[in-house]
């Protein structure tokens, strides 16, 4: 009877005993399968193996146990007191790189090797066919954001834009007759006025649309149209004739970036069926900035009585209100572009692929919530980049001070600009570039040559009617005669006034 009890209680511990191996080794098996998923590289450290040698014997003893096994679950003597962070792979020790480690770090290098030893036509030809591929991609991804609610407001802000353009143009015209008269600009000298705007529009137009290939739609945008609010409201409290020219020059090279960078902004959030009729509609704000200069000329100019003087140095008549009056449009949509996001396909230009996503999120989610429908959700998660071809800049020896390395950094930057402007002439698109420069030259030429040219005829044809209206009066005798009205226009010559009043 005791020897069964014996055997019965010996039965029992070595059931035990099996149980806790079991629930062990399992544990074991586990941490092995963790370690292997969060590195393919490293199964376990040296001092592991060590301990699973001595487990195996320690196991294989035929059921006969020096040390008892540990009753703690989960843990393990190859864990225990260990840091993953500080856990080396199986081969370190034996001085044998890590493969996985080094991996990423082989791509990248081998990857920027390649693109190093390539010819640059080879890197631009690549670029190009990115470039293929990302408009076809961004146009699905436009239209999957919708035509809705952030294009009216951008068309709204980009309006004003392209409002202070017209407003611009149609200031020379309304401002040259009264401006030659305050100034005393003799006739010679006038014909700057109306040459100066033009010319800082065309030497602002060629700068501010390379910019925008550099900095950014809004960006380049933002800075024009600043530098013309800046100057046009100067302007109006300059009093020399010089300094009134190169204000004007200024504000002529600020407003000449509106056109070219506008179209540009618009058109890169729109769809392709949406495009034409929606850059139409924007021309729209051109006329309506005509519009608003011409009644702010009848409105504020005969108004002699808006005018002051300080002393005899300083006047300030009212065609200078109506100077400060149309600059309000250019000052308007500067406040309105700072809320406005940077052009996505621009940044997906330059690889800012995260900021660009971003950013279509923000229109397919406005447009969607106006349409009421906010639950939709943007499907694309990956959008084409370009290739980025790095740009080596050659920094002079001598460019230690602060002003020459903004020297080298201008003159790279204008030569990337003059590098853009040339791709124009190139195969493809040269044909185009010349037909479509002619074109504009003759429209621009026509347009704003008559816009400037018709008040000057204006101002001929009234000269030749004040003078075919003249009186002359010749060896005529006027005695004790009361004069109650102007004797404007009339020529007396040779006459006798006798007690006359």
């Amino acid at each position: 009877m005791e020897d069964t009890y014996k055997d019965r209680t010996s039965l029992v511990k070595g059931a035990k005993d099996i149980a806790k191996e079991v629930k062990r080794q399992a544990v074991k098996k586990v941490n092995k399968a963790v370690d292997k998923a969060q590195d393919g590289y490293t199964q376990r450290s040296y001092s592991r193996f060590q301990d699973e040698e001595d487990d195996d014997d320690y196991y294989g003893q035929g059921g006969s146990y020096g040390v008892e096994a540990n009753d703690d679950e989960g843990s393990s003597e190859a864990t225990e007191g260990h840091d993953e962070d500080d856990e080396i792979y199986e081969g370190e020790y034996q001085g044998i790189p890590n493969m996985r480690q080094g991996k990423d770090d082989m791509v990248a290098l081998s990857q920027s090797m390649r693109d190093e030893y390539k010819d640059r036509h080879e890197l631009e030809t690549e670029r190009k066919a990115d470039e293929e591929e990302l408009a076809q991609q961004y146009e699905l991804i436009i239209q999957e954001c919708g035509h809705g609610r952030f294009q009216w407001a951008l068309f709204f802000v980009l309006g004003m834009a392209l409002m202070a353009d017209g407003v611009e143009v149609f200031v020379v015209g309304f401002v040259l007759p009264s401006a030659e008269t305050d100034m005393c600009i003799p006739n010679s000298g006038s014909g700057w006025l109306g040459n100066i705007v033009y010319l800082g529009m065309m030497v602002g137009a060629f700068f501010w649309g390379g910019l925008a290939d550099k900095v950014g739609r809004r960006q380049s945008l933002l800075i024009c149209m600043s530098v013309n609010g800046f100057f046009a409201f100067l302007s109006s409290f300059v009093q020399g004739y010089g300094f009134f020219l190169f204000c004007r020059l200024f504000s002529g090279f600020g407003i000449g970036g509106a056109m070219p960078t506008v179209f540009s902004y618009f058109s890169e959030v729109l769809a392709r069926e949406k495009r034409g009729e929606h850059l139409s509609w924007l021309c729209m704000f051109w006329m309506i900035g005509g519009i608003y200069a011409s009644a702010m000329a009848w409105a504020i100019i005969p108004h002699y009585g808006w005018s002051f003087s300080m002393g005899s140095a300083y006047q300030f008549h009212s065609w200078r209100v109506f100077v400060i009056v149309c600059a309000l449009p250019c000052v308007s949509s500067v406040v309105a572009l700072t809320f406005m996001p940077e052009s996505p396909r621009f940044l997906l230009e330059v690889g800012k692929h995260d900021e660009a996503w971003m950013i279509l999120k923000q229109i397919h989610d406005t447009n969607m919530r106006a349409r009421g429908q906010p639950e939709k959700v943007f499907t694309v998660t990956r959008i084409k980049t370009p290739k980025q071809i790095d740009e080596l800049i050659e920094i002079e020896s001598d460019t230690g001070t602060w002003y020459r390395r903004c020297f080298v950094r201008i003159r790279t930057e204008l030569y990337g600009i003059w590098l853009t402007f040339m791709r124009c002439f190139n195969y493809p698109v040269k044909d185009n570039t010349i037909k479509l420069t002619a074109v504009w030259f003759t429209l621009s030429f026509g347009y704003y040559g008559l816009s400037v040219w018709f008040p000057d005829v204006i101002k001929h044809l009234q000269s030749d009617e004040y003078a075919s209206r003249v009186k002359h009066f010749r060896n005529e005798e006027v005695s004790h005669f009361v004069f109650n009205f102007t004797l404007e226009n009339q020529i007396h010559s040779n006459g006798e006034y006798i007690n006359d009043r």
